[in-house]
């Protein structure tokens, strides 16, 4: 993997056009959780937290008759966490730029508390 040097500009650092990308399918998670609002807020950040990220806001929307999602939105990027209760399924997708986040690092965090049957995980250089 080349490494790029940081842009400057005006004598700034500006956050580098490339970055890590973490997509993750949990299955046959733990249903309680899944349709829990602010405990799903609370993940979001710790997830995001764990990735070396820096986060500026946290935003929710609970779908009727059932789903959440919350975004994260990160100095860095983004991250976003979907649920879908009717079928015990969650999708995680976190993108940071730069070299300094690493985004699979989030993994742990949201195992250890949706305890998914199966796991997929990909992990996307993007330069």
């Amino acid at each position: 993997m080349k490494t790029l040097e940081p842009i400057v500009c005006h004598g700034e650092i500006i956050h580098e056009a490339s970055g890590y990308h973490f997509l993750m399918r949990l299955s046959e998670c733990s249903s309680e959780l899944l349709n829990d609002e602010e405990a799903l807020r609370t993940l979001v950040q710790n997830a995001a937290l764990a990735t070396g990220a820096t986060v500026l806001q946290i935003i929710s929307r609970r779908f009727e008759p059932q789903g959440i999602t919350v975004l994260a939105m990160l100095a860095e990027s983004h991250a976003s966490l979907h649920t879908y209760p009717e079928s015990n399924v969650v999708f995680w997708d976190c993108f940071t730029c730069g070299k300094t986040c690493k985004p699979e690092l989030s993994a742990a965090i949201l195992e250890e508390s949706l305890k998914p049957a199966s796991v997929h995980r990909q992990l996307i250089v993007r330069d």
